[in-house]
């Protein structure tokens, strides 16, 4: 006589159930999550109320007008999110891609201050080689990459180089020589120690969010002085026009930002490394035609690109 099995079994569940808990689990309101689904709010309910009876968990509760999962929504996420991307991906195998003909928006994570320097260039040839698609661009914390690349809600992300999950495949862009602004008030020679004793002006996109140049000097066992912060290297660049702050970043993002100011463009006087910039993805996306693609142009035109990049904070 064999032994009832009161488990949670793959055969005793409908499948689609589980796209309903990826929608809920990424929107947080039910509302929302029948929009996404194209089905009532009933509908989604009673998907949950099954997923609930199955998994003998609330898997999510209310929350003001939303609704946040459950420790054991939580656990079962990241599986059931990869397993239906690696579903979608073999779908699409099957699917032929035309780049000229497709008319699917593309979704690239980058920091704030990379979007003047990567974005308009890739329009450009996006708009050559697949004029009917879309870019957007969102800002998504390291620590939050890894859930969004498998959940689909980005196609790409680019981020300063770091060791990354098992999960993620990455591929490098660009690395550039770091060199420190100037403008006309700042005197006398930049060394090694002037630049750690000099008032500098710091760009980071997160209120907490520590710089590459930062993190490099901790190395060294050092630490400058930042006395302002922004958001944009434009801006701290029109800054350091008027006084005497000094601003670092890559060369080649210095010379296109400070040609029309008038800021000297130094020589940094510290052993610090280049930066590099990293191209991520998710492993569940590693051959999947469009993304496959996709990665192609940003790696292409980071390669041929002379207008140079400068590292986000690390965050």
């Amino acid at each position: 006589m064999s032994e009832k099995n009161d488990s949670p079994s793959l055969a005793r569940i409908d499948l689609n159930l589980f796209r309903v808990f990826e929608v809920v689990y990424r929107e947080r309101n039910l509302t929302r999550a029948a929009a996404v689904l194209h089905v009532s709010q009933s509908a989604v309910s009673h998907s949950l109320a099954r997923l609930r009876e199955h998994f003998s968990d609330p898997l999510f509760v209310r929350e003001g007008r939303g609704v946040t999962p459950t420790a054991a929504a939580m656990r079962l996420a990241p599986g059931i999110i990869d397993s239906l991307s690696r579903l979608q991906q073999s779908l699409g195998y099957l699917q032929q891609f035309d780049p000229q003909e497709d008319a699917r928006t593309f979704t690239i994570s980058l920091p704030e201050q990379l979007e003047p320097v990567l974005i308009p260039s890739l329009l450009t040839h996006l708009r050559k080689q697949a004029p009917r698609s879309r870019v957007r661009t969102v800002g998504v914390r390291w620590s939050e990459l890894k859930l969004e690349l498998a959940a689909g809600r980005i196609d790409l992300a680019v981020q300063i180089a770091r060791p990354a999950d098992a999960s993620l495949r990455q591929m490098q862009l660009v690395k550039e020589p770091l060199c420190v602004v100037a403008g006309p008030q700042f005197e006398g020679e930049l060394t090694a120690d002037s630049y750690v004793a000099a008032e500098h002006i710091a760009v980071a996109s997160w209120r907490r969010g520590l710089s590459f140049e930062d993190l490099a000097l901790g190395h060294l066992g050092l630490m400058r002085n930042v006395v302002q912060q922004c958001q944009s290297y434009q801006a701290a660049s029109l800054v350091v026009a008027e006084t005497p702050l000094l601003l670092t970043m890559s060369r080649r993002h210095a010379e296109l930002i400070n040609r029309p100011l008038g800021n000297r463009l130094l020589e940094m006087p510290l052993p610090l490394p280049e930066i590099g910039l990293t191209l991520y993805w998710h492993k569940g996306m590693e051959h999947d035609p469009v993304n496959r693609w996709l990665r192609r142009q940003v790696h292409a035109l980071a390669q041929n690109s002379s207008s140079g990049v400068t590292a986000p904070p690390l965050s």
